[in-house]
């Protein structure tokens, strides 16, 4: 190509950073803007890692340095298919990458979810990360001492612990000082996460298992109770070094006698939730239904019952993505229909200039490493359409800044964040603590565009 490509990437996650790191490398000239919703870049990192988890947040300092390249820009607070749709980019950029990822809770069809003290755990995450649009307090009930979390995966794990730790222990972190005074509401005792398989079959990692134990207020319970290992099971213990040490620890904490510490985690196996219980509208109990291993690594059902009492639950069971404007969206999978990263039609047919990756490419599964390689999966494809993408109407890079301004859109900038980090690290200092996040959206569009 002899003339300079212009790219667009929507979202501005680790997704959509590691797409325009790879073709930035590329032999390319390009020059590349990243929009995202958020008045602040990193998606997900910011707004879907726990706040007692600093170390994944290092991942942040790679994604400053890509976000560093005069060649990248990022504009915020600019919310696609409000602000502007794929035919309004196509005016300014040969192609358009989504990476929009998944911040929605995946539906659970069980009776009762909709009771009030049922939540999803996404909604849960976003507002004890603080992000602009949850709202600024939880309406945790006095009176739920014991709570269910439903799903084994990374998310239910962060959940159990927030809920588990003591408000002050997370004045460590850089939660909003709303959400701190939150947390000192949250009466929970007991935090009952369940499974409906077998310790082999469970999604965490063991960096995340281990950490469960690391507060001294809390005491992590496993339950000998569908505590079994099948064949299917010792096949998953031998191909995977992650699945044998997630058993290990798990086996270790099943042998451990309790401290007697004011706050457990109780982790049970093979009860699949299949009901929650109401009264006068609200949430009384979780009804499971013991399962059993078959010999696959997979269970079946017994038709047995058990009762929980529990007055809340959270269910963790899987993000999903949203549909987004002016492009196919498979709803079942919520996903873009893609053929490697390509975006396909109803007939199959790729559309023209149009890219995924990440989430909303192949579903909200793997760790933030699968993201890299599924980024460079679409580059390729992107680098080998270059000759036949349709040049824009308006290549300039000024060009977007106009159409921005003139449509009344308070965008943000890269200049803009690093003024708003500075100001949330300095809010950090005064208290004795690393950061304090911005809440309110206008607050941190102030901040960043003063």
């Amino acid at each position: 190509m002899s003339r300079q490509l212009r790219v667009a990437v929507i979202g501005a996650g680790p997704a959509g950073i590691y797409a325009a790191d790879i073709l930035t490398k590329s032999d390319v000239d390009v020059t590349i803007d990243i929009l995202d919703r958020d008045p602040t870049p990193f998606g997900l990192i910011r707004y879907g890692v726990a706040p007692d988890h600093p170390r994944i947040k290092e991942i942040i300092k790679a994604l400053k340095r890509v976000l560093s390249n005069d060649d990248i820009r990022f504009f915020g607070n600019v919310n696609y298919g409000a602000d502007l749709k794929l035919d309004h980019l196509q005016q300014f950029y040969d192609a358009v990458i989504f990476a929009t990822g998944a911040r929605g809770d995946r539906d659970l069809q069980i009776p009762g979810i909709d009771l009030r003290g049922s939540f999803g755990a996404a909604d849960f995450v976003s507002w004890y990360d603080g992000h602009p649009d949850a709202p600024r307090d939880w309406p945790f009930d006095p009176r739920a001492e014991s709570v269910a979390v439903l799903g084994v995966g990374n998310v239910g794990l962060d959940v159990a612990r927030m809920l588990a730790k003591t408000a002050d222990e997370q004045l460590v972190t850089e939660i909003p000082d709303n959400v701190h005074a939150g947390l000192k509401t949250n009466a929970a005792k007991d935090i009952h996460v369940f499974a409906r398989r077998g310790p082999a079959q469970v999604k965490f990692t063991p960096m995340e298992l281990r950490e469960l134990s690391h507060s001294p207020n809390v005491d992590v319970i496993v339950h000998p109770e569908g505590f079994e290992l099948d064949e299917g099971s010792m096949d998953l213990i031998r191909a995977s070094k992650s699945v044998k040490l997630v058993v290990d620890v798990l086996q270790n904490y099943l042998a451990k006698e309790p401290t007697g510490a004011e706050h457990r985690i109780h982790i049970h196996f093979c009860q699949n939730p299949v009901e929650v219980l109401g009264e006068g509208g609200r949430v009384v109990g979780l009804r499971t239904e013991v399962t059993e291993l078959d010999g696959t690594g997979n269970v079946r059902g017994t038709g047995e019952h058990v009762d929980w009492p529990v007055q809340a639950v959270y269910r963790a069971v899987g993000y999903r993505s949203d549909n987004l404007a002016g492009i196919p969206f498979d709803d079942t999978l919520a996903i873009v229909p893609n053929d490697g990263g390509r975006v396909i039609d109803i007939d199959g047919l790729p559309l023209p200039g149009a890219y995924v990756t990440g989430w909303i490419k192949r579903g909200p599964v793997g760790l933030i490493g699968h993201t890299k390689s599924d980024a460079a999966q679409t580059i390729d494809l992107l680098l080998a359409d270059v000759d036949g993408l349709v040049a824009p109407e308006q290549p300039a890079r000024e060009a977007v800044d106009r159409y921005l301004d003139g449509r009344g859109i308070e965008f943000t900038t890269w200049e803009g964040w690093e003024t708003l980090d500075q100001h949330e690290l300095a809010l950090g200092e005064t208290a004795g603590r690393t950061r304090i996040k911005v809440v309110p959206r206008e607050d941190m569009v102030r901040i960043a565009r003063d």
